[in-house]
């Protein structure tokens, strides 16, 4: 695997020059991570990674869907199962396999991504196939049994400033007590994801229920106690670090119902009597409390719409949630966002950031809408669109109506640890190429282009997800706290400091952070 310097930016060679001096300026920027799935317990535990298959392979659905879909089933791959049937245990078996099929990821991000991690994490060389598989293997497995490859040492050596996890309201957050404990607490953060006790038609919800009031103390056999339980959880994760909310509903549906209607729905799911048209109703119910909710607390909410989980059943029931089953639908953000945005779409307490996997509705819904709205920001292009391809035209499709300032920067949203650095690598690379194409044109301003790349990749996702206000600002001065005027003398002095001085590197506060950029200017305007 060859070292490719210019690997993703254009061939006109002009474009190719002002890219160049983009990515410079970023490159070596800290990473910001405010949405993820990796596990808090790794780094907690900080333990040595187990095998590279088990590493890389086994828990990454990217590249296991790939290979079910060509007659591998994931048991074969390592795969956890349900039904007890067994699954291959043999790391270097799963490596072997999965190196004798490598050609099916050709042109895929997942290649991409694995590529970039083999060499730049592990300094492996060599092409991955089947007369290398064994010697790549030895050669990872060899870096893994290092000190300097324990979770904590990749974490400072990817340079990431903080890394949100995402947990469920029942999780008792005893491995970010743990990194708090050990100093890690403001680096390592949870988000509040409270889909499984919100969702009735996902299995087991009721029982949920019952263990969310046992959790809180609260009565959730009644809907007031059911809400009183929810903004317990809430304050709790906002002690542990929270600066956001994630929704994974399947629509992007909201209502807004009165108290007793909201009660009879929730006392029909708890007895299994709701139907599906009462259970969508009750999801979108809440997403409108939850708004209200973070109005008050000043959590972030993110919204991750569109996804028909679990829609091949039998991977489904033979090895759970989030193995790859679950597939695109079209999503109507115009209609389904109103009941909310009508309550509390102007409000500027409320941050909203909205990611879709319906390409369709860039252009024609999210775009005119983020544009429209001061409590709305676009995510960054997600799980199916997160590719190079995926992010140029997100870029294209979007920045001409809403700017770049109603995004929210990028986010890796991944659960592969060691894919993080090579994901924001890629996104960097991404934006520069854009931004070189309107410079080039006569579009943008070469220094303008500085400034808006270092906001991309840095500040807008810290500014957006509120990571950089302080704990007593959240604490005491509520949502409001947050300051959308300050400066953008910051980043302009480093972005030009950076370009002066060729090497891209943007100086640091006191705090050992990265200057506010040019997003105060924007948030000012919003």
């Amino acid at each position: 695997m060859t070292y490719q310097p210019d690997l993703l930016f254009p061939s006109d060679p002009n474009q190719r020059a002002v890219a160049r001096e983009l990515y410079a300026a970023v490159r070596d920027l800290p990473l910001i991570s405010p949405h993820g799935h990796v596990d808090p317990r790794l780094l907690a535990d900080d333990a040595p990674f187990a095998d590279p298959a088990r590493l890389i392979i086994v828990p990454d659905h990217y590249l296991t869907r790939v290979l079910l879909s060509q007659g591998i089933p994931p048991a074969r791959l390592g795969v956890p199962a349900l039904d007890g049937q067994p699954v291959e245990q043999d790391g270097r078996s799963i490596w072997r396999l999965f190196a004798q099929h490598w050609y099916l990821f050709r042109g895929t991000p997942s290649r991409l991504w694995l590529e970039k991690v083999l060499r730049e994490v592990f300094g492996v060389e060599q092409r991955l196939g089947p007369d290398t598989a064994d010697e790549i293997y030895d050669a990872i497995s060899e870096r893994l049994a290092s000190p300097q490859f324990r979770p904590r040492a990749l974490f400072e050596r990817f340079n990431i400033e903080v890394l949100a996890t995402t947990e469920s309201p029942l999780d008792d957050l005893s491995a970010h007590a743990r990194l708090a404990a050990d100093g890690w607490g403001r680096r390592v953060i949870t988000t509040f994801r409270p889909d499984d006790v919100v969702d009735m038609e996902w299995p087991g919800w009721a029982e949920r229920v019952a263990r969310l009031g046992e959790m809180t103390g609260e009565d959730t056999s009644r809907y007031a106690g059911y809400l009183a339980a929810l903004a317990r959880r809430r304050e709790a994760f906002r002690a542990a670090g929270a600066t956001s909310t994630d929704h994974g509903h399947p629509t992007a549906q909201t209502l807004v119902l009165d108290e007793a209607e909201a009660a009879r729905l929730y006392e029909r799911g708890l007895r299994g009597k709701a139907t599906a048209e009462e259970a969508e109703a009750f999801r979108a119910h809440m997403l409108v409390v939850f708004a209200r909710m973070s109005v008050e607390d000043g959590l972030v909410m993110q919204l991750h719409p569109g996804a028909a989980r679990n829609h091949n059943r039998w991977l489904y029931t033979t090895h759970g949630r989030d193995v790859g089953g679950d597939i695109p639908t079209p999503t109507d953000y115009v209609r389904g966002l109103v009941p909310l945005l009508d309550e509390l779409g102007n409000d500027p307490r409320l941050r909203l950031v909205l990611y879709t996997l319906d390409e369709t509705t860039y252009t024609r819904e999210l775009a005119p809408l983020a544009g429209g709205y001061p409590t709305l920001y676009l995510g960054a292009p997600w799980w199916f669109l997160d590719s190079p391809e995926g992010l140029r035209r997100y870029l294209e499709a979007v920045v001409e109506t809403a700017g770049f300032y109603n995004t929210a920067g990028f986010t890796d949203d991944t659960r592969a640890f060691c894919s993080i650095p090579v994901r924001h690598d890629v996104a960097r690379r991404a934006y520069a190429a854009f931004l070189a194409r309107l410079v080039c044109e006569g579009r943008l301003p070469h220094d303008e282009a500085l400034e808006t790349i270092n906001d991309l990749a840095y500040h807008l996702p810290k500014r957006v997800f509120r990571l950089n206000q302080r704990a007593d600002e959240r604490d005491h001065g509520g949502p409001g706290a947050l300051a959308r005027g300050s400066t953008q003398a910051g980043a302009t002095g480093a972005a030009r400091s950076a370009q002066a001085s060729g090497n891209g590197a943007v100086e640091s506060d006191s705090d050992g952070n990265a200057p506010e950029a040019s997003t105060d200017q924007a948030e000012a305007s919003r």
